[in-house]
């Protein structure tokens, strides 16, 4: 393809990805402001390409400069897209600062150096920002452990690289092997950059849908009333969180009941006995958290795995749970509730098995309540084999 087909073909292609990221922005409303910013850096560099392919309309430098300036718009709003993942943002004062220095550049060096600016020096602002959003997708906590992230990294990473070659290594080969060098340095920019338009407008949109399966998937895990996990999500992280331990002496689970929560929904109604419940998750959280897997298995009934964690550990953290309860719902917000737990515990050795885990806790737990409840309960000391 000759050098005018490979603009076209770019413009294209930006094009292409404005008008898929706008139509994905409709479904992630969570995200509209990030795939706004992506998806108008796509339609600058769109501006960007028409301009270049009629730069020379303008007089002296004033057509690649504009062109220049416009298309560094473009890569800092991909920049803004990619810091406004985590909340963050470059002040909208310091990238005018930027342009308006680079434009400035441009009028300064003059038409004697418009074919090096144009060749070369331009590339290297391209550089620092492509490598800056590659730094801070590699540090961005909200998309560590997307599957795309490495493929996003890589894109921003290589067109980095790649337009710091065309900084420090073109001019020594178009020195030594002519300047026809420059033609085909320009060639290869156009492909590359169709490369890295579609590897990052597909890896964004992936980034971007993987954190939206894995908002659903938190939530579909999470019991809406406590914040802890539900049934269905302890049964899923719990033999992931109990293989992870494995190499530790022994893990733990506390099976834990609300005493006589029944009467306290009928005696004091059911919008007393949420909060209750509400109150109880959070002393967990405090006291078991962050090493703990808590749930809320059904009705009053919870579990607390402890990986890791011995008997005599998880028999402190049984206790304290019980103490705070008993203190904390009889002065929380004039509830006034005498309402007391009873938990029951179990160890195994290595990675264990859930199942068998949690029905001996389940059968310390109901010799608790048979003794009277509000008290603490230990299994049968013996290893709970994983089964085979």
């Amino acid at each position: 393809m000759d050098l005018a087909t490979l603009w076209y073909l770019t413009t294209g292609t930006l094009l292409v990805a404005a008008a898929m990221t706008l139509w994905e922005r409709k479904a992630q409303v969570q995200r509209a402001r990030e795939l706004g910013l992506f998806a108008a850096a796509y339609a600058v560099f769109a501006v960007g390409c028409v301009l270049a392919m009629n730069r020379g309309l303008l007089p002296g430098v004033a057509g690649p400069a504009v062109t220049n300036v416009v298309m560094m718009l473009g890569y800092f709003l991909a920049l803004q897209g990619v810091l406004a993942l985590d909340g963050k943002r470059l002040h909208p004062g310091l990238v005018t600062a930027l342009l308006a220095a680079i434009a400035a550049a441009w009028f300064a060096a003059g038409g004697a150096a418009a074919s090096l600016f144009w060749n070369h020096v331009s590339a290297f602002p391209i550089a620092i920002v492509c490598a800056f959003a590659a730094l801070s997708l590699l540090r961005s906590p909200t998309a560590a452990g997307l599957r795309s992230r490495p493929i996003a990294i890589a894109a921003f990473t290589c067109h980095a690289l790649f337009y710091a070659a065309r900084t420090f290594a073109a001019p020594f080969l178009a020195a030594r092997y002519g300047h026809d060098t420059l033609s085909i340095i320009a060639e290869i920019t156009m492909y590359e950059a169709v490369l890295f338009i579609v590897t990052m407008s597909m890896s964004v949109l992936a980034l971007v849908r993987e954190e939206d399966r894995a908002r659903l998937l938190a939530t579909a895990r999470t019991d809406f009333l406590t914040g802890l996990c539900n049934r269905q999500g302890f049964f899923e992280l719990a033999p992931a969180r109990l293989s992870q331990a494995a190499h530790k002496p022994s893990s733990t689970l506390l099976a834990i009941d609300l005493d006589h929560f029944k009467t306290i929904n009928d005696r004091y109604g059911h919008e007393a006995g949420d909060r209750v419940l509400k109150l109880f998750a959070d002393i967990v959280c405090e006291i078991a958290c962050p090493k703990a897997l808590s749930a809320r298995l059904g009705g009053e009934e919870f579990a607390v795995l402890l990986p890791g964690s011995s008997i005599d550990e998880a028999h402190v953290v049984g206790r304290s749970v019980a103490a705070r309860f008993a203190e904390a719902v009889a002065q929380h917000d004039g509830l006034g509730i005498p309402a007391t737990v009873s938990i029951g515990l179990a160890e195994t050795v290595g990675s264990g098995d859930l199942g068998t885990l949690l029905a001996e806790a389940d059968r310390a737990l109901y010799r608790a309540k048979m003794a009277g409840r509000n008290r603490v309960e230990i299994a049968a000391p013996r290893q709970i084999a994983k089964a085979a």
